[in-house]
């Protein structure tokens, strides 16, 4: 199969199977004239990274997962399914809060502050591999050891703290971040993080940064209020400095 017609039957452009085939993320065979074809074995290939990237994972650590010489397709999409089954449980979740918000609006049922904020769950991670990639291996499963051993009705109440934090931080978010108030609150996140995980400093210092500079983690953050992603890396940043003083 050509590159155009292998193109199309993916739905991505012509320029990202160049791009893939540049990196060595995806290398065709190559003609004399220079024409890719693309083999079954490719387009298998191709099916793989697509499913790794509509999951978020960067196409550096989807590289070094599909040639690392132990990599089992069929497990992989056995992992891919169980992930794309719990997004779809969060959307469905968020979906029903956003029904019932708008009966709310309208008028027609009363909705309490907790329901407001159901379907939220930033206890769950789901661009775990940047942080990875980041800070190393030992706070994120240091972090994940922790959430796995407690209960259903423990990890709830993980939930519902992180949700307590991010409402507290929304509504300090207009005040200046080396404010008293904001680093006593951003204090807060840091000594919760490390209850269930081991950030030094300038892994916090760093994290804030990813608030920012990953537009995802910017959406989630920013729906408990506009800028509150901003305005959480400053004070991190702030944090972080002020104690290593």
């Amino acid at each position: 199969m050509k590159v155009k017609e292998a193109a199309e039957l993916a739905g991505i452009s012509v320029r990202t199977l160049h791009h893939y085939d540049e990196i060595g993320l995806l290398k065709p065979e190559t003609t004399q004239s220079g024409y890719r074809l693309y083999s079954k074995t490719d387009l298998e290939k191709l099916q793989q990274i697509l499913f790794f990237k509509q999951l978020g994972f960067p196409l550096k650590r989807i590289k070094e997962i599909i040639n690392d010489p132990s990599f089992n397709r069929e497990e992989a999409l056995r992992v891919q399914r169980n992930m794309l089954q719990e997004e779809r449980s969060r959307l469905d979740n968020m979906i029903a809060t956003i029904d019932k918000t708008i009966r709310h609006t309208k008028g027609e049922i009363e909705m309490n502050d907790k329901e407001k904020f159901e379907g939220f769950d930033l206890s769950h991670n789901p661009y775990e591999q940047e942080a990875r990639e980041r800070w190393g291996d030992k706070a994120v499963d240091k972090s994940n050891a922790k959430i796995q051993q407690r209960s259903n009705d423990e990890q709830k109440e993980m939930s519902d703290e992180f949700d307590r934090i991010y409402r507290s931080l929304a509504a300090i978010r207009d005040q200046a971040p080396d404010s008293d108030d904001a680093q006593a609150a951003i204090e807060v996140w840091y000594d919760y993080l490390n209850k269930i995980g081991d950030y030094s400093l300038e892994a916090f210092k760093g994290l804030g940064q990813l608030y920012v500079d990953d537009e995802r983690f910017t959406k989630n953050i920013d729906k408990y209020g506009d800028g509150l992603a901003v305005f959480m890396r400053d004070a991190m940043a702030e944090y972080a400095e002020r104690d290593k003083a």
